[in-house]
């Protein structure tokens, strides 16, 4: 007999809009986007070291998925925030594995300060863009979770617990979790949990969810976006609609590598700012093989203020990626198995992680950006600058991130492969 009697499952989810954390098998109460949560014991270091371990995560997943064809678009932030919250329930092979692959911090007062130093961070009210997290928690009504990992859950990373019926009222549970979601997410997330995600076995949700809008610093003007081609691949070329800067006024930061261009676009505030990486030659695999947190910083440390021509095509498009198989691929496959243990949840081996949900949204146009993104996991009972002006046509595909121009914290990542789908 499986010895797995019950199932968590965590979702994390992320919108350019606005930002949440969900945890499963506790219904949250929505709480104000400024909650403040207890970073006291934060500190540069620490926070640094939080923020390269998500970057490096961020690299370390899109090294999978580049693998698929077509766009690809995640926040690094919401699933590594989710899965935070369930290493600070593992234990043993469980935690170390999931340890591994994430970078967290062993050191727990460094950790959990961290991440409550930068949700503070990104919550801090700015004006000039919508930027929020919110995190919570859903558990089994009758099932009993440890008190100190509840408190954990709701000091550090604001995750507000409320109880649902996963056992007796499955879809009635799910709803209100997707419900919840969709208000976090101004209704760009939908659905987040699809029928049969949930069931009677299910014990505990864990969600996370992000919502940014920017408006560009300097927008582009709609009057100048043409019809254009986009060259998918050698065979392939799709008719597109491309923004353009070409006026006095088109300055940004700017460099180029060997085989690279790129380009960063600050959204209004000055905080955050999208990063475009545009491979020369449309060799885009050469750059995927490449990547490094070492060359992307490289690039940053380079980046001038010039006059740019910018091309740049609209998109929108959505993403939702189904985990499980993937993380456990990347080196946590303990988590989903009989042998996990998640003890410090309720101090027994009778959780495994059941569902690993992620599901993001972008859309980007002359204005700025919407993105918004989702993750769930669930556990049951089982170089020299040219003199001319450059110019940045992307008319091929391309990565870009939205980062946190203070610190580096990538929030978001993706990959333009065809901006009509």
């Amino acid at each position: 007999m499986n010895k797995k009697l019950f199932v968590i499952a965590f979702v994390i989810l992320v919108v350019v809009v606005g930002g949440v954390i969900y945890f499963k098998d506790q219904i949250p109460t929505p709480q104000p986007a400024s909650i403040v949560v207890d970073d006291k014991g934060a500190t540069p270091v620490g926070i640094n070291s939080v923020v390269s371990a998500n970057n490096q995560f961020a690299l370390d997943l899109y090294s999978q998925l580049e693998k698929t064809d077509g766009n690809i678009f995640f926040s690094p932030y919401s699933i590594s925030t989710a899965l935070a919250m369930t290493y600070e329930g593992a234990r043993g092979k469980t935690a170390d594995e999931i340890q591994t692959i994430f970078h967290f911090p062993v050191d727990s007062n460094l950790r959990q300060s961290s991440f409550a130093a930068i949700h503070n961070q990104i919550n801090n009210p700015n004006s000039k863009y919508k930027l929020n997290i919110a995190n919570a928690l859903w558990a089994q009504n009758d099932y009993k979770f440890l008190s100190e990992y509840i408190n954990i859950l709701q000091q550090y990373y604001a995750g507000k617990a409320t109880n649902v019926d996963f056992k007796n009222s499955t879809e009635q549970a799910r709803q209100t979790i997707n419900k919840w979601v969709e208000e976090k997410t101004n209704n760009k997330i939908t659905n987040l949990f699809p029928q049969g995600s949930l069931d009677s076995m299910t014990r505990l949700v864990l969600t996370n969810a992000i919502y940014f809008k920017g408006t560009w610093i300097k927008q582009f003007e709609k009057k100048q976006t043409r019809d254009d081609n986009f060259r998918v691949n050698s065979n392939n070329i799709v008719k597109i609609s491309m923004m353009q800067r070409t006026d006095k006024d088109a300055k940004f930061h700017y460099t180029e590598a060997d085989n690279l261009q790129i380009l960063e676009i600050p959204y209004e505030g000055d905080k955050l700012s999208m990063m475009i990486l545009l491979p020369k030659n449309d060799n885009l695999s050469s750059l995927e093989s490449s990547l490094s947190l070492e060359k992307i910083n490289d690039w940053k440390s380079k980046l001038l203020e010039q006059r740019v021509d910018v091309f740049m095509p609209k998109f929108t498009f959505n993403t939702k990626y189904f985990m499980s198989e993937t993380l456990a691929k990347m080196g946590m496959p303990t988590a989903f198995t009989d042998a996990a243990d998640f003890s410090g949840m309720d101090g027994t081996k009778s959780l495994s992680i059941q569902n690993v949900i992620h599901q993001a949204f972008v859309d980007v146009n002359e204005e700025g950006t919407e993105a918004a993104a989702a993750t769930g996991v669930s556990v049951g009972i089982t170089s020299v600058m040219p003199q001319q002006t450059p110019v940045f046509r992307a008319d091929h595909p391309f990565i870009f991130v939205i980062q946190d121009k203070d610190n580096g914290n990538i929030l978001f990542f993706g990959r333009v492969s065809n901006p009509s789908e």
